[in-house]
């Protein structure tokens, strides 16, 4: 039986917070069940056109991480979690936030993403994945 395909994680690219983000969630898959992609390469904007979402909107000011699980696009505080579960051991727990509307949630989330360039500052480009981890980044 083959394997599932991994999961996919579209972020923003040039956000210090996704950055670190993407590597959070590096260094808790060792498995490699997670691969990504930033909202504005063109790997990024083949797959948000894939799943019926423009990509100009996307990129004009990106709000969102985004997984692409099982051909299901989630989005805001589900994919946080989703992501959180799927790492697996004690990021499990994260489930527990789905207990929480998703209003809630949500305004939370759009709360800090509205702030998350003042915050955590902004890169020029798209941070360059090292030679060791590129598998797991989309071209």
């Amino acid at each position: 039986m083959p394997s599932p395909a991994p999961d996919t994680i579209l972020f923003d690219g040039v956000c210090n917070l996704c950055n670190g983000f993407v590597q959070f969630v590096i260094r808790h898959d060792p498995a490699g069940r997670f691969r990504f992609a930033a909202l504005q390469s063109d790997a990024g904007r083949a797959l948000l056109l894939a799943h019926g979402i423009a990509p100009a909107i996307v990129a004009a000011e990106p709000e969102s991480v985004l997984l692409l699980s099982a051909g299901k696009l989630y989005s805001h505080s589900d994919a946080v979690l989703r992501i959180a579960h799927g790492l697996g051991g004690s990021w499990r727990l994260a489930a527990v936030g789905s207990w929480l509307p998703r209003i809630w949630r949500d305004a939370l989330y759009r709360f800090v993403a509205r702030h998350r360039y003042r915050w955590f500052g902004r890169q020029e480009s798209c941070m360059l994945p090292t030679p060791a981890l590129k598998a797991r980044f989309l071209p």
